[in-house]
């Protein structure tokens, strides 16, 4: 059996919370942040970088804030990006209004001005749910979007409301060549990945599924209904934030206010319901899926549809095939991906008798 558990006995109170209890999983999740962290920057290229690393860390950043207020809290937001931009320009603001800010500082104080707006965004949600809170936090999507077109402050008072990024400098070294980028990414993910995986295994969380599950009931049994869903706006929108703030500088490196647009906020929706609701795991899975895919239909029609597609029809063709894979896939297993891999992983303890 290669996934064997016997004779790993949980002997501690601590051991007991530890992210991963079995040193099978310990290992493999070292490995991989060694490989990330070790190999990528010298075997990888600008253009993993630039266009699939690098976004598909963000997105899974994106998806994660998201996944802790709907998959956890069970909150439906459609403001995602809106948060995301709020978190852009307000870390880009920093840097621009405080001379000699730290950078990190700045992707903080994105994430602490998103965590505000979502805050307010998030009181109708102490009166209304569902489809009547999806509209309110719709509302924030066109609300931020235009405030920040129409008031010139928010991007320097430049003409076109482009803001760039800064000089990606941390303790004196660059970080602006791609791989630079990738592992300043990689390591504001990886800490947040952490931070948010011990808040869903703390008391907010088991009160974020609580609520999430039924509300009256939770709030019969003592859990504060108003501070618990607050929290879980503030916390998700914070990570957003960040998100915007990365996918500001460290992918695009210069963005406008409709560079968050609603279609962004479909698409880190997409990452949790693809990945899986109430699933760490889940977002990363999901924004390769996202990611990913696209890039693969791309090559697919112009290796095997050329000549045969109009050049002109196949982005549409590849939006038909990329919705029809994502229906077919919920329809076949709407826990997500995180599902599936956890159906694996059950497997794997007990082969090879059974698989």
């Amino acid at each position: 059996m290669i996934y064997r558990e016997s004779g790993q006995f949980i002997t501690s109170y601590q051991a007991d919370h530890r992210i991963f209890k079995l040193y099978q999983q310990r290992w493999a999740f070292y490995a991989l942040l060694g490989f990330a962290f070790v190999i990528v920057p010298f075997i990888g290229n600008d253009y993993w970088f630039s266009a699939i690393l690098i976004p598909f860390l963000v997105l899974s950043l994106a998806g994660l804030g998201l996944n802790l207020l709907t998959g956890y809290a069970g909150q439906i937001s459609l403001g995602s990006a809106a948060f995301m931009a709020v978190g852009a320009f307000a870390a880009y603001n920093f840097q621009v209004r405080i001379e000699g800010s730290p950078l990190l500082v700045g992707f903080v104080f994105g994430g602490v001005a998103a965590a505000i707006v979502g805050v307010i965004f998030g009181l109708p949600s102490l009166r209304i749910k569902g489809f009547y809170l999806l509209v309110s936090t719709l509302a924030a999507q066109f609300f931020v979007t235009w405030v920040l077109t129409q008031f010139g402050w928010f991007s320097n008072y430049n003409a076109s409301g482009v803001i760039s990024a800064p000089s990606l400098l941390i303790l004196g070294h660059d970080f602006s060549s791609p791989a630079g980028r990738y592992l300043l990414t990689l390591g504001v993910v990886t800490v947040l990945a952490f931070f948010a995986r011990n808040i869903v295994r703390s008391e907010l969380g088991r009160h974020w599924m609580a609520v999430r599950d039924m509300d009256t009931a939770a709030a019969v049994i003592g859990i504060p209904i108003l501070k618990t869903k607050l929290l879980a706006f503030a916390i998700s929108s914070f990570l957003l934030g960040i998100a915007g703030a990365l996918w500001a500088f460290t992918y695009l490196g210069t963005v406008e206010p409709h560079g968050f647009d609603l279609s962004r906020s479909f698409q880190i929706l997409f990452i949790i319901i693809i990945g899986g609701m109430g699933s760490i795991l889940g977002n990363f899975l999901g924004a390769a899926f996202i990611v990913l895919l696209p890039i693969l239909l791309s090559n697919l029609s112009a290796n095997f549809l050329a000549g045969v597609v109009d050049p002109g029809q196949l982005e549409n063709l590849q939006k038909i095939i990329f919705g029809a894979l994502i229906i077919f896939f919920l329809i076949k297993e709407p826990n997500g991906l995180a599902r599936l891999w956890q159906l694996f992983r059950e497997r794997a303890r007990i082969w090879p008798l059974r698989f």
